[in-house]
């Protein structure tokens, strides 16, 4: 008996993006985010992959921690992108907080098989030498106790530039989002290679 194009979709294996307003495309047109073009780039190499981008903007690893069981349930991804921890350090949040809700996203989605990679943040020299070093180490350390995958600083080579960012001087403007793919990319194709046949 023929199968439904549901069951056939849902035969494809999925990437679940879990972001704060650097995911979820605050201030840009619709579909000018990196996530878009992410999808874009993941098509034209061959690989059949929903993306699935439940980011939210403002989100924290204390929100996403709480939704991520709901997603994974419901989504069951195959790789999970964790974009989260920026607002937790713009509010001066505690840092072993943010790294304990990290580790349990990251725990999570590994328990469900899914492969994780974690895209890490630094934050400006006026948070303070030690909470930005703790900051930035955080990630690392996530990463290494999950066997995640890891971007050092997801806006490398963007964070210091002006010219990459809307009037808010917080949120990268739409020139910034192929660079913010580009950063991903070559952390990503390895799992996506590791985990899906190309077509």
């Amino acid at each position: 008996m023929a199968r439904s194009a549901q069951e056939l979709r849902s035969e494809r294996p999925t990437l679940l993006v879990l972001g704060d307003s650097l995911s979820a495309e605050y201030g840009l047109p619709r579909g000018a985010g990196w996530v878009q073009r992410l999808s874009e780039r993941i098509s034209a190499r061959g690989f059949d992959y929903r993306i699935v981008n439940a980011s939210i903007s403002g989100e924290t690893t204390a929100g996403g921690l709480t939704r991520i069981d709901g997603l994974l349930r419901r989504q069951r991804p195959t790789i999970v992108i964790i974009e989260l921890g920026g607002n937790d350090a713009l509010r001066g949040l505690d840092l072993s907080s943010t790294r304990s809700n990290l580790l349990g996203m990251a725990q999570r989605a590994r328990a469900t098989g899914a492969r994780v990679l974690l895209l890490g943040m630094q934050m400006p020299p006026n948070y303070g030498a030690a909470y930005g070093q703790g900051f930035s180490r955080l990630f690392t350390e996530v990463a290494r106790e999950t066997d995640a995958a890891l971007v050092p600083f997801f806006l490398e080579d963007i964070g210091d530039r002006f010219e990459y960012f809307q009037t808010d001087r917080i949120h990268p403007n739409e020139s910034a989002q192929p660079l913010m793919m580009e950063r991903v990319w070559p952390a990503l194709e390895p799992l996506l290679a590791a985990t899906a046949q190309p077509r």
